[in-house]
């Protein structure tokens, strides 16, 4: 069986699509080394991340095949790829970032689509009117035509039915992963070394992700005036307009040496910089997932979420969740007491901790401020974090999510001409396609 995904985000994307494709055509390829990898692309680049996965057998790139569609690869990815993939004898397409090829038709190809998020409809201001009318027509038309829709969460599964009607029973939810990085604590040697690379001499709270209004990082930024003067806050992602915002923010309030700015940090830093934070902080207004969350749960760091989304789906009913909003909180202004409090030894934060347990739901009172301290409250309570992300872990390992419910997608799919060439695939009893091992197939999953 040969797969041909949309790679475009896999070839020229580093962040979050990118790492998504990347990961998943990983982990299939682990699984099934039998079976043919094709990423279709516009345009080949030399990406560092993209290189193990080439060197894997039954792992490929494609690009326009034509002259005419070499001169113009945009254009081919959306009116010539499916047919170029039917001809390249693909059996399943599969759109990684919620796009098909408007050909799809013509190919005649089964096909999947991930979609992550409809963020361009929940928060349209941070979108060009233009950028929103492409990317519902894409989505909607993609959604629409897929043999199998996967949402990649509960969340983003819900949105597609309300917005666009499509069929519960086509949707199958397949959570994201976070890379096997993550998958254990750095030592205190590797953690030390990358807060002495970044000058982090103090503890800090960090928070990963664009620094863009969606994100909403200023809520942490003003959160961080209701604590000690011995607390920073670190932002390590991509600046845009919106760090100008914030850059305004701590220069009134006196907040530039608590504030801490890292950008183009190597990925192989990131598990080392959670591991040396306090906590988290993940806000944002909106996502489709949250991949932050989980990446820092699986080091051991606990994080602070936003409600109003995925990210208590993401981060499990044992993470604390603030409204994106609530910023200040009638209990700021008693926290640099309390915090002196638990350092003479007195009773209090962790007690607060283990009653609130990390479980309670954000009620609508507890400000973000307030839920930070007991998250600094000692060896105890990191434990606990470090337990509680062990957990969540074997939940989202990309391993768990390639072996469950992606593979029962691909399993039974129409498929043109009675099989797969070479494969030994047959028709079922309802004219669909059924693969052969290494695809064993536990139980129907039908094409809507």
């Amino acid at each position: 069986m040969k797969i041909g995904f949309d790679g475009k985000r896999a070839v020229c994307n580093n962040t979050g699509l990118g790492n998504y494709s990347r990961l998943l055509v990983k982990v299939l390829s682990n699984h099934y080394p039998d079976l043919e990898y094709a990423l279709y692309t516009p345009e080949k680049r030399d990406n560092p991340r993209l290189m193990p996965l080439l060197t894997r057998q039954g792992v490929s790139v494609a690009t326009p095949d034509k002259p005419l569609w070499k001169a113009v690869p945009a254009l081919w990815r959306v009116a010539a790829m499916a047919r170029q993939m039917a001809r390249d004898g693909v059996d399943i397409i599969h759109g990684l970032s919620g796009e098909l090829p408007f050909d799809l038709a013509a190919s005649r190809l089964p096909s999947v689509v991930t979609v992550h998020d409809l963020i361009f409809r929940r928060c349209p201001e941070c979108y060009k009117p233009a950028d929103r009318k492409i990317y519902d027509y894409k989505f909607r038309k993609a959604a629409g035509q897929a043999t199998r829709v996967l949402a990649i969460s509960q969340c983003t599964k819900r949105d597609l039915i309300s917005d666009y009607g499509i069929s519960e029973d086509k949707i199958d939810v397949v959570y994201q992963g976070c890379d096997a990085q993550f998958h254990r604590r750095p030592s205190d040697p590797e953690i030390e070394g990358v807060k002495k690379k970044y000058g982090l001499k103090r503890p800090y709270i960090i928070s990963v992700g664009t620094i863009e209004r969606r994100k909403n990082q200023m809520m942490a930024v003003r959160g961080l005036r209701g604590l000690p003067q011995e607390f920073d806050l670190v932002l390590a992602g991509r600046r845009t307009e919106y760090a100008a915002t914030i850059d305004q923010y701590t220069a009134t309030y006196s907040l530039e040496g608590r504030v801490k700015f890292i950008e183009n940090a190597p990925f192989a830093d990131l598990p080392a910089l959670y591991a040396g934070a306090l906590c988290s902080s993940y806000t944002s207004r909106y996502e489709g997932f949250g991949i932050p969350v989980i990446e820092s749960l699986n080091v051991g760091t606990p994080p602070i979420i936003a409600t109003g989304s995925c990210l208590e789906e993401a981060g499990g009913p044992q993470t604390p969740a603030v409204d994106p909003d609530d910023i200040e909180g009638e209990r700021v202004n008693q926290l640099p007491q309390r915090t002196r409090q638990h350092r003479k030894g007195r009773p209090g934060l962790c007690e607060t901790v283990q009653r609130r347990g990390y479980g309670n739901r954000h009620d609508g009172n507890i400000s973000k401020s307030d839920r930070i301290m007991p998250l600094t409250a000692g060896n105890g309570t990191k434990q606990y974090a470090q337990s509680h992300g062990r957990q969540r872990k074997d939940i989202f390992k990309r391993e768990a999510a390639a072996r469950c419910r992606r593979r029962r997608v691909y399993r039974r799919l129409p498929c043109r001409g009675g099989g797969a060439p070479g494969h030994g695939g047959n028709r079922g009893s309802e004219g669909e396609y059924i693969a052969p091992l290494p695809y064993r197939f536990p139980a129907r999953v039908s094409c809507a």
